[in-house]
């Protein structure tokens, strides 16, 4: 089994204007000297560019919070991934739950956001994840994969680098409650078998699959134990550096 480099990303969702944005910067990238880990931000649309200019040369990565599929066009209130790889961004998160409950985001569009992510050299995160009724149902694992399988409907990979799952149970964001680690890793290692039968077991090696969910330095070491779980999709936890440095460090 090949090694893949954890990856740990802060989703800041409708948080920190430019200033926030800068401050936490500045508070962060002393601290993300000691980190191997790969680190990418992903503020408001408004905070990318002032972002993009802070971490330039830092190694972390910037991400988008969504985009449209096209390139451009009459779309008011949209932005296209020519927009964001102006800036540039290096990932997009595709399909969270927030998206797919809010803003009628559906498996059908996920899929034309990860083609286009994929055409323009931006990286998706893809999101998957269960309600708290799918899973006392015991439907967990069928709603997840069924998401995974519609996601990348004739979506090519070449090298299994060009895309990232994150596995977030709908029920343990923002909720204090987590996946306990075992449980995680069932559903993350379900997501790897399902994308070793879609693209052959060297490719589904190379694919990084993260764990969100109210994750906390508390429950990261655990769940980076797991031999299936790759990182982490940050949400109320990266808003705040000291605390995001813990989680991302968990090593040390």
């Amino acid at each position: 089994m090949m090694a893949r480099t954890p990856l740990f990303a802060g989703n800041w969702k409708m948080h920190k204007n430019v200033k926030e944005t800068v401050d936490f910067l500045d508070a962060f990238l002393p601290m993300a000297k000691g980190i191997s880990s790969e680190i990418a931000f992903c503020p408001p649309f408004t905070s990318l560019w002032a972002a993009a200019e802070k971490i330039r040369g830092s190694g972390i990565k910037l991400g988008a919070q969504n985009m449209h599929w096209e390139d451009k066009g009459a779309f008011t209130g949209e932005i296209s991934p020519l927009m964001l790889k102006e800036i540039p961004c290096d990932y997009v998160i595709i399909g969270h739950s927030e998206r797919r409950q809010y803003f009628a985001e559906t498996d059908e569009t996920v899929n034309k956001k990860v083609k286009s992510a994929i055409k323009y050299g931006i990286t998706p995160i893809i999101c998957v994840g269960e309600s708290l009724e799918q899973r006392e149902k015991g439907k967990t694992l069928s709603v997840v994969l069924n998401q995974v399988e519609k996601a990348l409907f004739e979506v090519e990979i070449k090298d299994g680098c060009d895309l990232v799952f994150a596995y977030e149970p709908i029920w343990a964001i923002g909720t204090g409650k987590v996946a306990s680690p075992s449980d995680a890793q069932e559903v993350i290692g379900a997501i790897r078998k399902k994308l070793s039968q879609l693209y052959g077991e060297k490719l589904s090696q190379r694919i990084r699959i993260l764990y969100g969910g109210s994750v906390k330095p508390e429950n990261i070491k655990e769940l980076m134990a797991q031999p299936d779980i790759d990182g982490a999709l940050v949400g109320g936890a990266s808003l705040d550096a000291k605390t995001f440095y813990k989680i991302a460090s968990y090593e040390s």
